[in-house]
């Protein structure tokens, strides 16, 4: 198969041509600015390539439900310009009869963890993008999880630690998980960006107890099989040890499987194996579905 992908970011977009074994053979990226430009520079990249359907995983809020009429579309985005715009629906003009594969950046991501990286093999696993922002994609037994829309695991309320007098930074929910534990949460609670500060700063104890205050609750409510911690903020490897203790300490041995207990945690919490590739694999995933959807 010659696949398409694309992985559409609110800051740049990451075009790209693979195969249905996650190989990736060409690619490209450009700044995201209007959806016209933005579009035009998708068409430049893929025209005249011959690919036999394209996989986009989006920045959102989206709606994937193919039975709405605003399928396709990013939806209530702040992104200038990009608010209720039909993505799906450009591409379709441009490329009739096209297969598109369409979902969350971080549900594209998690399939693609799953397809060919960290979870192959596993029909069920949840992938967290901690960074800019804070999203997360599931699979349960081998379905992409969606429901009224997509999971927003990022926005949930989290329980404040008790030193931590900070107010949070989520516009919309001041202290849930993205308000206290996102990038920019961390730079505006310490004054400077967290790339910079040490990799012994008392950031990274307070970041690591907000993120297995998180983890905890998925695991008790869609229990993966595996968790891939993705996202800028994940480059602090540090924080995956400080991570295992503090879920081992909040769950309390209330689940009695290895993968919690011991120090397998270390294989169950994991960075993604596709590393920084996690997002055109993904879409690299959702183009392949799209085509055995078509071809059933």
């Amino acid at each position: 198969m010659k696949l398409g992908a694309i992985e559409a970011g609110g800051t740049k977009f990451v075009v790209a041509i693979g195969n249905e074994n996650g190989e990736v053979l060409e690619r490209d990226s450009f700044p995201t600015t209007t959806p016209e430009e933005t579009m035009n520079n998708i068409f430049k990249f893929f025209d005249g390539k011959n690919v036999e359907a394209i996989g986009l995983g989006c920045f959102g809020p989206i709606d994937p439900d193919l039975k709405s009429e605003t399928y396709g579309y990013i939806t209530t985005t702040p992104k200038p310009g990009w608010g209720h715009y039909n993505i799906v629906g450009a591409l379709q003009e441009h490329y009739p009869q096209m297969p598109i594969g369409f979902d969350t950046d971080v549900n594209g991501a998690a399939l693609g963890e799953a397809y060919f990286g960290a979870a192959k093999g596993l029909d069920s696993a949840l992938y967290l993008t901690i960074g800019t922002g804070i999203g997360g994609g599931a699979i349960v037994e081998g379905n992409l999880v969606h429901g009224l829309l997509h999971p927003e695991m990022g926005h949930m309320y989290l329980e404040r630690r008790e030193d931590d007098t900070y107010k949070g930074k989520c516009p919309y929910h001041g202290t849930c998980f993205e308000g206290l534990a996102a990038g920019p949460a961390v730079e505006e609670r310490w004054g400077v960006k967290g790339k910079d500060l040490p990799v012994d700063h008392p950031a990274w104890d307070l970041e690591a107890w907000y993120i297995a205050q998180a983890l905890a609750i998925y695991v008790l409510t869609i229990s993966p099989k595996k968790i891939i911690l993705g996202g800028g903020i994940m480059h602090q490897s540090q924080l995956f040890p400080m991570i295992h203790k503090y879920l081992q300490e909040r769950l309390n041995g209330y689940i009695q499987k290895d993968e919690i207990t011991t120090d397998a945690i270390k294989d169950y919490i994991v960075w993604p194996e596709l590393g920084d590739n996690a997002g055109v694999c993904g879409a690299l995933a959702l183009a392949k579905l799209a085509l055995e959807r078509q071809r059933n």
